[in-house]
């Protein structure tokens, strides 16, 4: 059964955003929204996590659990999803800060 899928590829080669127009709409830079099968779905983010290199991509579908949907990351993030007791949260990623020295 096909389900709605949104895809943010941030900083990817310009021929993984061309493959996925091919699935999928680009309805603004960077953000791709489309219906596919869950088999196109785990292609075309192999694709992505393939090709990301040094971008960033999220994928968001719909899922049978709490909240609906499930999200998946490639690259390197600020923001890592976290389970926590069956709900995905968001945990931001801090640089580490040196503490001032005075002089």
């Amino acid at each position: 059964m096909a389900s709605m899928i949104v895809i943010s590829a941030t900083a990817v080669p310009d021929h993984l955003r061309g493959a996925l127009t091919r699935w999928l709409l680009e309805v603004t830079p960077e953000l791709y929204v489309g219906t596919v099968s869950a088999r196109v779905r785990d292609e075309l983010w192999q694709s992505v996590t393939a090709c990301a290199n040094q971008g960033t991509a999220v994928l968001a579908y719909p899922t049978d659990n709490e909240q609906g949907f499930e999200l998946r990351t490639a690259g390197p993030q600020r923001r890592t999803p976290v389970d926590f007791d069956g709900l995905t949260l968001i945990a931001f990623d801090r640089p580490s800060q040196e503490m001032a020295m005075p002089l």
